[in-house]
């Protein structure tokens, strides 16, 4: 089963400084981080922001390809995690035929914001990105769970990138 998420907040991870998109199920208060590079974060963040690049970034790039080839991104979906990496696909519509296309998730992400289609993760991803929070061995990924469910708006705005 696809859950559908949203973006609660693009963030620093305050232990290693690596970028962090959570990811909210809109019908519960489960959320999901997901470690993504920073030039990734920055493609995401340009979008969330809709700051307008003088000129078409990466991920405007292939959201035009796909509109010019007569195609269309229907969905992004995170499908897996295998030895702490996400993995996902673009479900995407070219001459009426369905079409799968394998992709990291932020690239993934970048690109469903930009086509304006919505983003899922599959139930038992959710569930293990919580599990693995909740069971790592080190205090630090609990602390980081229960710091990432509490934040409110204006920690959002605080901690933005």
């Amino acid at each position: 089963m696809e859950i559908e998420v949203r973006i609660r907040g693009l963030m620093m991870d305050p232990s290693t400084n690596m970028p962090i998109v959570v990811l909210k199920d809109v019908n519960s208060d489960a959320v999901m981080p997901v470690w993504v590079g920073i030039f990734e974060a920055n493609a995401i963040a340009i979008e969330v922001e809709k700051v307008a690049a003088p000129r078409p970034m990466t991920h405007d790039l292939i959201r035009n390809l796909i509109r010019h080839m007569d195609g269309q991104l229907e969905r992004v979906v995170i499908t897996e995690l295998r030895d702490e990496t996400f993995y996902a696909t673009l479900h995407m519509r070219h001459a009426g035929e369905p079409m799968i296309v394998d992709a990291r998730p932020s690239d993934a992400i970048a690109l469903a914001l930009r086509a304006d289609c919505p983003i899922f993760v599959n139930e038992e991803v959710l569930q293990a990105a919580k599990l693995n929070s909740a069971s790592a061995e080190s205090p630090t990924a609990d602390q980081l769970r229960g710091w990432l469910e509490n934040l409110s708006d204006e920690d959002l705005g605080r901690y933005k990138m």
